[in-house]
């Protein structure tokens, strides 16, 4: 009996010390899983590192990101007004529609917004928005309507891809932009601003063969016969094209220079959709006088052409590329528009079945390669000039906030200049 309960608490105490054993294994390999893990973990400094990294590329990023948002806009709206030509859409009753539909959505932003940093009117400043609303919602949004009603959408995109060099050579005019011929960025510039002209010509006057795409086999167009493909509606399409690319190029350049007394980007957005809505309606009003059945709203893609060209084309992107401009200048704006040629001649083929000649391809080829030549131009000039457009905003602005703020430390600083405060406080403002 006794023996038999030895060998009992024997057995009891053996249990009692591999469940030890086991609790102990237990603890070191979850101190070894913490220890593990507290080494995978990246420290402190390694964790702000790549925060700032990552807030450095979409620091550097967001001009890029929004000015390729520009392009999908504008791509949709060129497709979208289109089909709305094909049903007997106006093109002048468009326009008011259009930038009525913006002001409708932009005005309470700038009212709310730009409330507190809206500048006094002056009579100057209303002469700048009077311009601009006449220079792009009517001048170029008119002729440019009208000018890929007698070709196709693909077509006037390709055309508007001048826009950069236009817009280069009346920076340049208006001491915008920095020419040196004796430097390789300044050539670059001009070999590609004439680069891009001789590509429009080739694209409007050669045709060539036509290329069949595995999608449009065996697709009709009924606009095809007449819309762009005989030189005649060449010639006046794109003669139509570019001169509203002209006075968009105007636009954007006025745009930055009214930046500079009007920085309220929100508030001028809303004033040239106004304006521009008025004055479009002056126009259609004089152009189709009499013509009261133009003025009806029909439920069709006339209306969806309205409200998402009003809203997204007009509203939003006069916002956005006045944003831009303040950093980067109206021609680094205007530099991605081959995207949203791409972007129409893929979605032109597929719903409107439009037809692609060899001539028009290479046209657009020589267009594209001209702008790029004006882009690497610009983007030299961003890197290595430090009085740039954007820049001199900035600093314009930074230094009336710092005067505002403390007007007697100023003058302080500017006389104590023999002392190096002076050229201490400049390089701050630089950075």
């Amino acid at each position: 009996m006794n023996t038999h309960t030895n060998d009992e608490n024997k057995r009891n105490n053996k249990c009692t010390h591999n469940a030890v054993d086991v609790e102990r294994k237990k603890e070191g390999c979850v101190r070894n899983i913490a220890n593990l893990s507290l080494s995978i973990q990246p420290t402190g400094d390694e964790q702000n590192m790549h925060n700032q990294k990552m807030s450095e590329f979409f620091r550097k990023g967001k001009p890029f990101f929004a000015v390729i948002l520009l392009q999908i806009g504008f791509a949709g709206m060129d497709v979208i007004s289109k089909v709305a030509l094909n049903d007997g859409m106006n093109n002048y009753v468009f326009v008011v529609y259009r930038h009525a539909a913006a002001t409708i959505v932009v005005a309470p932003f700038a009212i709310v917004l730009d409330r507190k940093i809206m500048p006094k009117m002056t009579v100057s400043i209303f002469a700048k928005l009077l311009l601009l609303g006449l220079l792009e919602p009517v001048i170029d949004q008119n002729l440019y309507i009208m000018g890929m009603k007698a070709t196709t959408a693909t077509f006037a995109t390709s055309m508007s891809n001048v826009l950069p060099a236009m817009t280069f050579v009346i920076a340049c005019i208006l001491r915008l932009e920095v020419v040196d011929l004796k430097s390789i960025r300044s050539q670059a510039k001009v070999i590609g601003t004439i680069t891009t002209l001789v590509g429009a010509m080739l694209m409007t006057l050669v045709k060539g063969p036509l290329i069949e795409l595995f999608w449009t086999k065996g697709t009709t167009n009924k606009n095809v016969i007449h819309n762009g493909v005989d030189l005649h509606h060449s010639l006046k399409g794109a003669f139509m094209i570019i001169i509203g690319c002209l006075g968009w190029s105007c636009f954007m350049v006025l745009q930055a220079i009214t930046l500079k007394s009007y920085p309220a980007e929100l508030a001028l957005t809303a004033w040239i959709c106004l304006l521009g809505t008025i004055e479009g309606a002056i126009v259609a009003l004089v152009m189709e006088r009499g013509n009261t059945e133009i003025w009806a709203i029909k439920w069709n893609t006339t209306l969806l052409a309205t409200v998402y060209c009003g809203v997204v084309c007009s509203g939003f992107a006069y916002y956005i590329q006045g944003v831009i401009m303040k950093e980067r200048g109206p021609v680094f704006v205007t530099a991605f528009s081959p995207l949203c040629m791409i972007l129409v001649a893929i979605m032109g083929s597929i719903i409107l079945a439009e037809k692609t000649y060899l001539g028009r391809v290479l046209g657009a080829i020589v267009i594209v390669a001209g702008l790029y030549m004006v882009v690497w131009g610009k983007s030299k000039d961003y890197k290595l000039s430090p009085s740039l457009i954007g820049e001199h905003v900035r600093e314009k602005q930074i230094l009336g906030k710092e005067s505002e703020k403390n007007c007697s430390d100023e003058v302080i600083t500017i006389k104590s200049s023999s002392d190096g405060v002076c050229d201490k406080h400049n390089q701050a403002v630089d950075v």
